[in-house]
């Protein structure tokens, strides 16, 4: 699929620890803002549940989920180096880690109606946060979205116990160890 935009990826100096994991949050969060809106992000996730019923939220909520988690390359960052794609990017190689994954599934998500908030997770230490997944509200519910993981079903969340997590959704962040 060739896209029109050029490849932005955004290589930072991010700060150690919570403050760089709340900056990288927030512009995971910019991110899904703007490509929400973008006809390519739309037209995909669109396309993707063309076919079911009207109202299935739950099987469009799968449908994209098991796009990105197999159609999305998980690929790690440079070495060393925090790198941030935007949705279309991810999209268009096909490739990319759980940021980069977690941000392109909330887009499409979005995209057509479901909520989502981002999770960050650390299992070495309680100020080291190593990984997000998405979480999606279905009904009542918010299920988790880990398209990291091969195996990972809709509600799936990481075996071990994480140490800390972070919520970001709307702005907001709250961080529990």
């Amino acid at each position: 699929m060739q896209l029109q935009e050029p490849r932005r990826t955004f290589l930072g100096e991010i700060p150690p620890g919570e403050p760089g994991t709340r900056a990288t949050l927030r512009a995971m969060q910019q991110l899904v803002e703007h490509y929400k809106r973008d006809d390519t992000i739309r037209s995909a996730a669109l396309d993707l549940v063309r076919g079911l019923p009207p109202k299935a939220y739950g099987r469009e909520v799968r449908t994209v989920f098991e796009f990105v988690r197999d159609g999305i390359r998980y690929v790690r960052d440079i070495y060393g180096v925090e790198t941030l794609q935007t949705p279309l990017v991810t999209l268009d190689v096909g490739q990319g880690d759980c940021d980069d994954k977690a941000t392109l599934l909330a887009s499409m998500l979005e995209s057509i109606g479901h909520p989502t908030r981002f999770i960050a997770v650390g299992f070495t230490s309680p100020d080291a946060f190593s990984h997000v997944y998405v979480e999606t509200k279905v009904g009542p519910n918010w299920l988790p979205l880990d398209a990291t993981v091969e195996t990972a079903r809709v509600g799936w969340r990481p075996p071990r116990p994480a140490l800390a997590s972070m919520v970001v959704h709307n702005g907001g962040a709250r961080v529990s160890r």
